[in-house]
């Protein structure tokens, strides 16, 4: 048959078949359309927008995926290797390690696929070397992919545990719930001090003895703040008449008492051999116990109470938080204040140097504020906030890595541990039935003790001695070799 003939035939047969459906359609009703001799199956019950955002979070990298599980959880882990297994095998996604999500370095994150249709069809027209690691090899046992078997082979960090609950619970009878006052400090000797009432006790991490310190109820005073000096020999004890008293721990006698507040003394921060109390009088005195009593720097810059103080690392500048919502920072010469924040919207009393980045200072705020602030003294500049959902009763960081744990009262009552500078929570400890008002941690830097107005003291293991982030070995860095 000629082909320009069978094509003019192909042409009127196909011209008269769409005359003859336009005509039926036009007078059958909709119902007898569907019936023809075509099988059409019903989409009317899927819903194709939902399949298509599913889909697009399949191809999500397995980092973007796992964020929203926890962080700590070893099946959330084998989760993610099973998905980036599951794209190496079906999408050919050369997925080789899978990296942590708690680190900050998003440099290994998973390249995400190019498109993201839910089918895709390629066409290999060569074939691939066995050494690109994308074939499997002939002599092995396993059908997986050379890039399956390195992700299957590559070392997995263990899952961060951290125990839910206190490993020691202690009674603390007359455990004052007070906002202002510090009653409880860990000693470099692994003695714990705690005010209760109008005595201070210690206690003996090593021995669990208790001894009785002091009594004031015989000069009818109580116990407002204690603190322990570096080499952890001393402990001062600030009163509510206002006298800070100095005791020698192994001696067990009282070697000084010195006035000059008019107020109670809620807040005590050593400096060497030098002492700072803030007082209710708005008053920060620095003296020297070596020196007569005479011999004092007074500092005023808060207009009402002062119910923090910190030293820094380097011993150069001391930050001050009180009741009017103010930060102050101040150097070991001036009498005023160096620098003065104001962010916070209540009182601040949680107060915390940073031992791993020289300048970092962190500060949170009372019920009205709520938010970890974190500062950089060398410029002056506000780094970063976040809210925190309950008021911000006690701040300190950890010894071995870029971790802080914060305290809160109103109204959660919870411990929380966060890891800079992602501000990522690690754990989250509940247990105190009151505001956790104190806080102290262990000389080792692995435990702290958590203390509130329901008259316990609870022992918890939240830091580990291995550190999470590496050192700067850059020779422009002066603290790298600094010990």
């Amino acid at each position: 048959m000629d082909q320009d003939y069978e094509r003019r035939l192909l042409r009127q047969i196909n011209h008269q078949n769409l005359t003859d459906y336009l005509s039926v359609g036009a007078t059958c009703s909709p119902v007898s359309v569907k019936s023809g001799d075509r099988f059409i199956p019903t989409r009317a019950g899927s819903n194709w927008s939902i399949n298509f955002h599913y889909a697009n979070e399949n191809c999500q990298s397995p980092n973007q995926n796992h964020r929203s599980k926890d962080a700590g959880s070893d099946n959330g882990k084998d989760a993610v290797a099973y998905a980036a297994l599951l794209r190496n095998e079906l999408l050919g996604a050369g997925i080789e390690s899978v990296p942590d999500p708690n680190t900050d370095d998003h440099r290994h994150t998973v390249p995400s696929q190019e498109t993201h249709s839910l089918f895709r069809y390629t066409v290999h027209t060569k074939r691939v070397p066995l050494d690109s690691g994308s074939e499997v090899s002939p002599y092995s046992l396993s059908p997986l992919s050379n890039k399956s078997h390195k992700l299957l082979r590559s070392p997995r960090k263990p899952a961060r545990k951290i125990s839910k609950i206190p490993f020691k619970v202690l009674d603390a009878p007359e455990l004052q719930d007070d906002f202002y006052l510090n009653l409880v400090d860990w000693s470099a000797g692994n003695l714990l001090s705690v005010g209760l009432g109008a005595c201070v006790y210690l206690w003996s991490a090593c021995t669990s003895q208790v001894t009785r310190l002091c009594d004031l109820s015989v000069d009818g005073d109580s116990v407002t703040s204690v603190c322990w000096n570096e080499r952890g020999s001393l402990v001062a004890v600030g009163t509510h008449k206002g006298y800070v008293q100095i005791w020698d721990a192994a001696g067990g006698r009282k070697l000084t008492s010195l006035e000059g507040h008019s107020a109670r003394v809620g807040a005590l921060a050593w400096n060497g051999e030098q002492l700072s109390s803030g007082s209710r009088d708005r008053v920060i005195l620095q003296r020297d116990v070596r020196t007569p009593p005479s011999a004092e720097r007074r500092l005023q810059g808060h207009r009402q109470e002062v119910c923090g103080l910190k030293w820094s690392p380097d011993h150069q500048h001391l930050a001050s938080g009180g009741n009017d919502n103010k930060l102050l920072v101040w150097n070991s010469s001036s009498l005023l204040p160096v620098q003065q924040y104001s962010d916070h919207l209540a009182a601040v009393k949680a107060i915390a140097w940073s031992p791993h980045q020289h300048g970092l200072l962190v500060s949170g705020g009372g019920t009205a504020d709520r938010c970890l602030r974190f500062w950089n003294t060398l410029t002056g500049q506000a780094l970063q906030s976040t809210d925190t959902g309950s008021q911000v009763c006690n701040l300190a960081w950890s010894k071995h890595a870029n971790e802080l744990v914060s305290t809160h009262g109103y109204s959660q009552n919870q411990i929380l541990v966060w890891k800079y500078p992602s501000l990522t929570q690690v754990a989250k400890l509940t247990g105190h039935s009151y505001r956790v008002l104190y806080l102290a941690v262990s000389p080792d830097g692995e435990a702290i003790v958590t203390g509130a107005g329901d008259e316990t003291l609870r022992f918890w293991n939240v830091f580990s001695k291995t550190r999470c982030t590496k050192e700067s070995k850059s020779v422009l860095n002066l603290f790298t070799r600094i010990r």
